[in-house]
Parts: structure tokens; C-alpha cells; sequence
């Protein structure tokens, strides 16, 4: 081989362009794992925050204000992997039970883009405005919200719930 690298076959580069390359090389990847772990780490912090003006109240009225809407737990405190069923209680505004509804139900963990693990549903009108939603599990702790929409006769309305489950 002589000084510029020619050898028999071909042209090899030489050692100072090889260390020169392979430094340049070394940076390259050096900076996309710092950019990979601060990416990381950053989906971190998203995934985990929480609005400090989250409102966890089991009452709430309706977005367009035709219902009141509250949930209780059949079984005590709301547990993380378990399948549990709430009773809803459905209201109009002024007071008077909503019978006869029908409610649809969905829920999702906001910062996490994603639903949840179970469809559950309303499975049975318990009167005075009660309703028994069974099926719902949330299978990991942090903040989730719960969805109904309500339609009874000619007023369709939806109502939001958040939860802080650890």
C-alpha cells in the first residue's frame, strides 16, 4: 500500500481517514442516544401528568346542563385489575329522575392514548333514576376519565368524570 491508501484490488483509505470516520461516527451515535434517552424521558413527564385543577367529584352536571349526573362504587373504593360495577344516578336539572335513559359508556386514560381494557355498559335500569353500569376495570393506576353519554326522550347529553386511581 502506499500513501494514499492504494493497495492491490482496490482503494483502501487510510488509517487517519479510518480514525477520522470512525470519531465522526462515534459523535453521530453518541448524539442520537442523548436525543433517544431525552425523548424518553420527556414521553415519561407527558404520560404522567396530571392537570392541577382536576376536578374528582362523583357528581357533575351534564356538558349542555340538561342532567346531574352521580356514581358510586357498588363495592367500596375503586380498585386498580379488578372488574367492579358503579351505580349511576341520572337527573334532570331541576331534580326529577331520569328513567328510561339510554346510556352509553366509555372511558381512557388521556395522557396515555389508550381505553379501557373492558366494554363496560349499562346493564339494568334499577328505578328512581338508578343505573347499574357493570364491567369496568382500569388496569393500571393514574388519571382516567369516564364517559356517559345520556339520551332520554329528546335531550342527549354527555357528562365527564375524572379519576386519580393509584
Amino acid at each position: 500500500m502506499n500513501r494514499i491508501g492504494i493497495v492491490a484490488g482496490g482503494v483502501q483509505p487510510a488509517a487517519g481517514v479510518r480514525r477520522i470516520w470512525l470519531k465522526r461516527a462515534g459523535i453521530a451515535a453518541g448524539a442520537i442516544v442523548l436525543a433517544l434517552v431525552a425523548l424518553a424521558l420527556g414521553m415519561v413527564a407527558w404520560m404522567s401528568y396530571v392537570p392541577a385543577d382536576l376536578d374528582l367529584s362523583t357528581t357533575r352536571l351534564s356538558a349542555q346542563g340538561a342532567y346531574r349526573v352521580s356514581y358510586e362504587p357498588r363495592r367500596g373504593p375503586i380498585a386498580v385489575n379488578q372488574i367492579h360495577a358503579w351505580t349511576l344516578h341520572v337527573e334532570t336539572a331541576d331534580g326529577r329522575a331520569v328513567e328510561g335513559a339510554t346510556i352509553a359508556v366509555d372511558g381512557d386514560m388521556p395522557q396515555h392514548g389508550h381505553g379501557l381494557p373492558t366494554e363496560p355498559q349499562v346493564t339494568t335500569e334499577l328505578g328512581g333514576g338508578d343505573y347499574l353500569v357493570e364491567g369496568v376495570k382500569f388496569h393500571m393506576p393514574g388519571w382516567w376519565v369516564m364517559d356517559f353519554t345520556i339520551d332520554a326522550g329528546d335531550q342527549t347529553d354527555t357528562v365527564r368524570f375524572d379519576l386519580l386511581l393509584n
